[in-house]
């Protein structure tokens, strides 16, 4: 099992600043005067100030995280082998591809590979590039071959460095945005430090290098960025459309790095349905946004060789339904309050009706499955009927996909976030109320929303769409905890827009009858300041604590599993075992695989569930039928599953496979009074008496603390393939 021990006699790295910058312009907020030269230089002044600051607190993020992952793992020091099993789960498949392509004699024959796969799923020949969102593997394999870099800088690092520097990347987003909404610099500092300093809670980028969203979040961050310059008032037309197509290459980027893409763009879709629904934003804005999402879906569709999944995504259905619906709709935006509020009712009625008839008819055309087990997921999730299945219980199970822990809420106020968040969240969402209710009253009486500048209750459509983007995102990260990392670090620019803003700051003073610009300017620029000084002053210690400890990887018996793979096996030999350690043994070893952890694919899925059969209570004979049908020549079993401690009765995997299977479950508890009592003992516990049947059809050839190699025997009979393979 991985683990990470004290390491002696070494002495940790310091980190530095610096990183590197993009700025959007700035729009006033009110009419300024004619500038005079003074006041043109302290602008330009002002400004490289703030890219400065971006640039070093991106740099500063960027060498934190990568100074955390040397000291944890002290990488530079271990072998390779176990520089690769430090990349865990789906990061080890992912990285493999990376290795692979590099490995090819060629450019060309290295893409021929991925398109041609026959070692990630036995007895099958698939489209790597299709199936999964790897293109950045590829890139960098391209960029690594053609760049003079190869004599000073190893592929590993190549590969990591650009990750972590994306990280840089997503910092300096998250600043200018807070910059943008607020107008002040300050805000984009204070958004830096928060998320440097809420690290656990904003990113986990140093122990999950290659995971997808290690790759799109920064995107992500870039489009919101975009979408917030692009909705800024009084914008020229040109820089708008200089801005859009930002918007569409971030969009882009994002959709091609992560295979989740469709769920964050229908959160994203939602939003911009809410504000346009409540004239926040123009027509052309609305349409523009939805254009940008739909051709951005479908030109990764084009790259991943017309994946089916992108076509039937609830996205693609949604904005399909709202501009059909809208284009035939007329006069959604006339009449009395009263009528407007009806004419909506019954808009978002038909657009939601349309969305599902679509999608529903889309996925029994294109025949598509292979998302089945995340709408299972959500439906047992909310309460909407219990579920057996197999693969949404897994979901269920893991602690990532449950509710967010109230323990984050803690970190995140011991660091003063929570606080300035709440307040400027709790006001604006007062000023979105009331701006709403005026606009659709405004736009019944025929009047423009927004046209009386001076009113009350009005809201910059930039600031309607972060304060909506913070809410929505917040609520699907408290549904389900590994989605925070979406929201944690808009809520950090959020949060100190709040704090260096006008929009709250002024409510407040006027509340108290203080309103000056004087005043204003003046807890504008003093209050971040002192909370900068306060972070500073708390955290800055602790952070040298931290990245002065220093650790290494120890793993032994993962180290001599798959020392003894690839020496003591042939290559094209074909192994079994859980998602997780197959990704590490096609890494190290790359011999082929029967299942892996990319679970978007209903085929897999199910052979995944015929794998771990060797986990549940089935005969020798039952389990060596299953296994020669997928081509399986080991099955690796790991005690860390068969006696599962980690997960409570019910959620482990035994107990899962022996629900799926009808079986009563192990140990003291109720079951459900239509489970039977199996007519076999655990496999995986059986097995290794080493008596008939089980030395009939199993081998024995490794063993370990931590592992169980046993290799299949070939019998006289040839065993029926199963017919779901």
């Amino acid at each position: 099992m991985t683990a990470l021990r004290q390491r002696k006699g070494s002495k940790g790295k310091d980190p530095g600043p610096d990183a590197q910058s993009l700025r959007c312009d700035h729009a006033a907020e009110v009419p300024v005067k004619p500038a005079s030269a003074g006041a043109s230089w302290c602008t330009v002044l002002c400004a490289v100030t703030g890219a400065t600051v971006g640039v070093s607190l991106g740099l500063l993020c960027c060498i934190y995280v990568a100074t955390l992952h040397e000291n944890d793992l002290w990488f530079s020091n271990i072998k390779e082998v176990e520089r690769e099993i430090s990349f865990r789960t789906e990061c080890g498949l992912y990285y493999s591809y990376y290795k692979q392509m590099l490995r090819a004699p060629s450019i060309q024959e290295g893409l021929y590979e991925l398109i041609n796969d026959n070692t990630t799923e036995s007895k099958r020949t698939i489209n790597i590039l299709q199936r999964m969102n790897i293109y950045q593997e590829v890139l960098l394999s391209i960029l690594y071959r053609i760049l003079p870099i190869q004599d000073y800088l190893e592929p590993v690092y190549f590969y990591i460095y650009t990750v972590f520097a994306l990280q840089a990347v997503y910092v300096l987003a998250l600043f200018l945005t807070s910059w943008m909404l607020s107008d002040s610099w300050l805000a984009g500092a204070l958004t830096g430090v928060w998320y440097i300093l809420n690290r656990v809670d904003t990113t986990r980028v140093e122990f999950t290098i290659s995971l997808r969203e290690n790759w799109s979040l920064p995107f992500f961050a870039l489009q919101v960025t975009a979408i917030t310059c692009y909705l800024r008032p009084q914008l020229r037309p040109t820089h708008q459309r200089v801005v859009l197509w930002l918007v569409f290459v971030c969009t882009f980027c994002f959709c091609l790095t992560w295979q989740f893409n469709q769920f964050i763009l229908l959160v994203q879709a939602l939003l911009i349905f809410t504000l346009d629904a409540l004239d926040f934003l123009t027509a052309e804005q609305v349409t523009s946004l939805y254009l940008v999402q739909v051709v951005s879906l479908l030109c990764v569709w084009l790259l991943q060789f017309c994946n089916s999944m992108i076509l039937g995504s609830l996205v693609l259905s949604f904005i399909v339904a709202v501009l059909f619906i809208k284009h035939f709709q007329t006069g959604l935006k006339t009449g009395g309050f009263v009528v407007r509020v009806a004419k909506l009712a019954l808009h978002a009625f038909l657009v939601l009706t349309l969305t599902f008839v679509i999608n529903y008819s889309a996925k029994k055309i294109l025949q598509l499955r292979s998302d089945e087990h995340i709408f299972k997921f959500i439906k047992a999730k909310f309460g909407l009927g219990a579920t057996r299945d197999f693969d949404a219980s897994l979901y269920l199970c893991e602690e990532a996909f449950g509710l967010l822990p109230l323990d984050t809420f803690e970190r995140l106020a011991n660091t003063l976030l929570v606080y300035p968040y709440l307040c400027t969240l709790s006001v604006l969402l007062i000023v979105l109320a009331l701006a709403a209710l005026f606009n659709l009253r405004e736009a019944g009486l025929g009047q423009a929303p927004g046209d009386n500048d001076e009113s009350t209750f009005s809201m910059r459509p930039d600031v309607a769409y972060n304060l909506l983007h913070t809410v929505y995102f917040g609520l699907l990260a408290l549904s389900t905890m590994r989605m925070k990392y979406l929201w944690t670090g808009h809520m950090c620019a959020f949060a100190a827009f709040g704090v260096c803003g006008k929009e709250v700051w002024a409510l407040c003073l006027r509340v108290i009858h203080c309103n000056t610009k004087a005043k204003l300017r003046l807890v504008r620029y003093s209050v971040p300041i002192v909370v900068l000084a306060f972070l500073y002053y708390k955290f800055w210690p602790k952070l040298m604590e931290e990245i002065s400890e220093l650790r290494e990887f120890y793993d032994p018996d993962t180290v001599e599993l798959m020392t003894w793979i690839s020496s003591k096996t042939p290559k094209r030999a074909v192994f079994a075992g859980s998602m997780q350690l197959l990704a590490g043994i096609k890494l190290c070893t790359g011999r082929v695989l029967t299942n892996h952890p990319h679970y978007e694919d209903q085929a897999l899925r199910e052979r995944t569930r015929q794998v771990y059969q060797v986990y549940a209570r089935q005969s020798a004979e039952e389990v060596h039928r299953l296994l020669r049908s997928i081509g399986a020549d080991y099955i690796v079993l790991e005690d860390s599953i068969c006696y599962e401690r980690r997960h409570s009765r019910g959620c482990r995997l035994r107990d899962l496979l022996d629900l799926a299977n009808g079986h009563i479950m192990d140990g003291p508890g109720e079951n459900d009074p239509d489970l039977v009592p199996a007519s076999h003992p655990r496999f995986c516990q059986a097995i290794k008496t080493g008596e008939p049947p089980y030395s009939t059809f199993f081998t024995r050839v490794f063993q370990n603390k931590t592992f169980h190699v046993y290799k299949l025997k070939k019998t006289k009979k040839k065993s029926k393939a199963d017919s779901g393979v």
